[in-house]
């Protein structure tokens, strides 16, 4: 047994489940492990996140120069595997009545979690075996999302003596993610971006950026997707949605984690629900002018799945993980329908100089 699995026997015997059956759930894209703990007819969730086992996050006061000097984390404003992110994320969710997991026990110094267990009931595992119900299912998940947006939550999140500070989605963490793009999506075809065009497309993205001040920002969760989602339907309202993988949220225009939601890496949504759903979270939110906001929505797709398709190729070149690149296809046709609005001319131009025929 090594020193960890020790650690993690002493955690599950300290929480009272020391007499639980373990069983590991499959490897997600970061360093954290889930294990299902079952004792009789209860059941839990184990979290492994061991600090230290990704670049350093974000300190307090930290200049974008301070940010860059600390690594990809820092600059994307990522919670890496501080588990005090996710323990006061959910907190704070399950305190205005959201269905986050309920936290069991906890010992953040050694990164572990014991986790209320949501069950079975995973959005794409139901939906696979009923189609039928994709349509309910969404329409509850947006509803979710609307309420979230127009909760009010602090900047400064906590969970007994721990506390977590949710910063702003800003303009240097989005850039950054698209810069996965580059040195991972494009340089996987071989194809070299000088830095002219690397200005360039930092410039577009820069003015893009803008459309995004059009409504005041909320929590987005920052992972919103059916296969982060379940169904528990014996609650009630949004609490009928269960969240999971909140740790890296931050505070950005609404419409982050809708785009998130529907335009998903790992399954096809209906075409014919989608405008109907927008259209449905826009006015539940209580949002006003339309217009923008459907420019926002296309703006974060768009940095969003150049975004995911340079960390799918990172996925599957540096970690060893070669499934991720099935998805890609999916991506890279939201990415190109993105870049139809009348706002991506100029990055479309930018293909065509640089990488003629990739978004055609």
């Amino acid at each position: 047994m090594s020193e960890r699995d020790d650690q993690i026997t002493r955690f599950v015997k300290g929480a009272g489940w020391g007499d639980a059956s373990i069983e590991g759930f499959p490897g997600d894209a970061s360093s954290r492990r889930y294990f299902r703990l079952t004792r009789g007819p209860d059941f839990a969730v184990l979290q492994d996140a061991p600090r230290g086992a990704e670049t350093p996050v974000e300190p307090d006061g930290a200049s974008v120069a301070d940010r860059r000097a600390l690594g990809y984390n820092a600059l994307a404003r990522l919670a890496g595997s501080e588990p005090a992110a996710f323990a006061c994320l959910s907190n704070e969710l399950v305190i205005r009545g959201f269905s986050a997991p309920k936290i069991l026990a906890a010992d953040l110094d050694a990164g572990l979690l014991l986790l209320e267990d949501f069950g079975a009931g995973v959005y794409a595992n139901i939906i696979a075996n009923d189609p039928e119900l994709e349509a309910p299912l969404y329409e509850a998940a947006v509803d979710c999302l609307a309420d979230l947006y127009r909760s009010s939550f602090p900047a400064k999140m906590q969970f007994r003596d721990a506390t977590w500070w949710v910063r702003d989605y800003d303009e240097a963490a989005l850039l950054t993610e698209t810069h996965l793009f580059l040195d991972w999506y494009v340089a996987d075809k071989g194809v070299q971006i000088d830095a002219r065009a690397r200005s360039t497309w930092d410039v577009i993205w820069t003015s893009l950026f803008t459309a995004l001040d059009a409504h005041a920002p909320g929590l987005a969760l920052r992972d919103f997707h059916a296969e982060n989602l379940f169904w528990l339907p014996d609650r009630t309202t949004a609490a009928k949605v269960g969240l999971i993988d909140f740790q890296d949220g931050l505070f950005v225009h609404p419409a982050y984690d809708l785009v998130s939601f529907l335009e998903d890496a790992r399954r096809d949504v209906s075409p014919d629900l989608v405008d109907g759903l927008i259209d449905r979270f826009f006015d539940h939110a209580k949002l006003s002018n339309p217009e923008a906001f459907r420019r926002a929505y296309a703006v974060l797709g768009a940095q969003r799945n150049a975004k995911i398709l340079g960390i799918f190729v990172r996925l599957a070149e540096r970690d060893g993980k070669p499934s991720y690149r099935d998805l890609i296809p999916r991506v890279h046709a939201h990415f190109r329908k993105n870049l139809e609005d009348n706002a991506f001319a100029d990055l479309r131009a930018w293909f065509e100089l640089y990488l003629p025929g990739e978004i055609s």
